[in-house]
């Protein structure tokens, strides 16, 4: 059942303009297993934004709680290259109070934006209520 959705969009030159005035800002959004390829070498600015257009995301389908650490949500790249969330901590603890048990992540990034959509997912709660009970969804 899907319990919550959450988008976000990066201007690109300006989280890169931004970034490069304040490069520690690097760490502190990103863990280095985010922001750096196999090889050591920093993604893209357009990927970093989208990365980051994916934490935002994943803070507003979660209803942006407080006290939620960057670091707690990881947007990492699959076997198969697609975009995969890791979620520990504090977002974990408040994905967990939301009943959300499996997250989607979708990815782009064209000229000046990267876009970030996630998906949250649950258990289906309403399958244990009497059948003709009415329900609001």
């Amino acid at each position: 059942m899907i319990i919550a959705t959450g988008i976000d969009a990066v201007h690109v030159p300006r989280f890169s303009a931004m970034v490069t005035r304040r490069p520690r800002l690097i760490d502190r959004l990103f863990t280095p297993e985010e922001s750096h390829r196999g090889a050591g070498e920093l993604l893209s600015a357009s990927s970093l934004a989208a990365r980051f257009a994916a934490k935002e995301a994943v803070a507003k389908a979660l209803g942006a709680p407080p006290g939620l650490a960057w670091h707690d949500c990881q947007v990492l790249s699959g076997e198969d290259g697609r975009p995969m969330l890791r979620i520990i901590g504090t977002v974990y603890a408040a994905a967990t109070d939301a009943g959300i048990d499996r997250w989607h992540l979708s990815l782009t990034h064209d000229g000046a934006y990267a876009i970030a959509q996630v998906l949250a997912e649950g258990p289906d709660r309403r399958a244990s209520q009497p059948m003709g009970e009415d329900r609001m969804s």
